[in-house]
């Protein structure tokens, strides 16, 4: 029990306070005390989305880029569907082929309009990502796209194979193109990993994180511990790429260990690590819903979800 002394001493400071910050500045103040309180009581989904939100409205190009392509892990998400629509106008092209390669790795039909005007964009790269995601989504205006450029119709206003060299002189984007998924628009295809194994011929690194993602349809327990462990990995490719396997793998039960890895130093592995912590949930949450409705009819089981892709 505070005694009566105490509280008078706490009520002359409270109202020293209160006359030192008067007006908006002590409500300004009260209002910042209140908000530490809500953030502390965040969940790891809200969290995540926080940073998700803050990552694509970011003034530096490499984060917003690394927030954009880690929407792929959300499918189904009408908040993330918008997120990557909106960075598909991206004053840079870095951006936009991160959302346009996103889109269609969602599966989100719903942005084929805006993939449409997005092969129109002055920049092929961002022209051929957008084709790509259309072919992923069924929809014939992504062959239309590599057929103009086939037959020369689309003069593409920078040289295709002038890009390619550059990628490859760059050691940085060729490491970032061995771990990045859904590049098959490429023009060089899968030159991405054999090259970057070349470039780093004394690192593994790109070669366990292929493994990492192969091993994304494997049930064994094992493996699944094995990417936990790798999700604490030195290398940021590889805890970049566990942390993406075992998003894919839909185990809800893995969800603690990934969620550290958004305080990861690394900010692919960290925007990576919140999209993972937002599926997974979602997941949980799915789990749930079908147990229940399962346990509450009597009936057959219910029909399985379509897989995230």
């Amino acid at each position: 029990m505070i005694a009566p002394r105490t509280r008078r001493m706490s009520s002359r400071r409270s109202n020293l306070l209160g006359s030192l910050l008067t007006g908006a500045a002590y409500a300004a103040l009260l209002a910042l005390i209140a908000g530490a309180g809500v953030v502390s009581a965040q969940t790891p989904e809200q969290r995540a989305w926080d940073m998700l939100r803050s990552g694509v409205s970011q003034k530096n190009t490499g984060k917003r880029v690394q927030a954009v392509r880690a929407l792929r892990l959300l499918p189904g998400s009408s908040e993330a569907t918008e997120m990557a629509e909106a960075a598909l106008r991206d004053r840079n092209p870095e951006v936009r082929i991160a959302a346009a390669s996103a889109l269609g790795l969602m599966g989100a039909k719903e942005a084929i309009p805006v993939l449409k005007k997005a092969t129109f964009d002055n920049k092929p790269a961002v022209v051929l990502a957008a084709a790509h995601s259309l072919e992923l989504l069924s929809d014939p205006a992504g062959d239309d796209v590599y057929y103009e450029l086939l037959t020369g119709e689309r003069k593409p206003a920078e040289g295709l194979i002038a890009q390619q060299m550059d990628t490859l002189k760059d050691k940085k984007k060729m490491a970032e193109l061995g771990f990045e998924e859904g590049l098959g628009f490429v023009p060089y295809a899968d030159i991405g990993f054999s090259a970057a194994k070349a470039i780093r011929k004394d690192d593994a690194s790109p070669v366990r994180a292929s493994a990492a993602r192969a091993l994304i349809k494997d049930s064994d327990p094992r493996v699944g511990r094995a990417l936990v462990q790798a999700a604490s990995d030195k290398n940021w490719i590889v805890r970049a790429s566990a942390v993406l396997a075992l998003a894919k793998r839909e185990d809800p039960d893995l969800l603690p260990a990934i969620s550290p890895a958004m305080s990861d130093k690394n900010q692919v592995v960290r925007f990576t690590a919140a999209a993972a912590v937002i599926r997974l949930t979602t997941v949980a949450a799915r789990n749930k819903d079908m147990k229940d409705a399962s346990s509450g009819s009597g009936r057959n089981r219910p029909i399985q979800a379509a897989s995230m892709r």
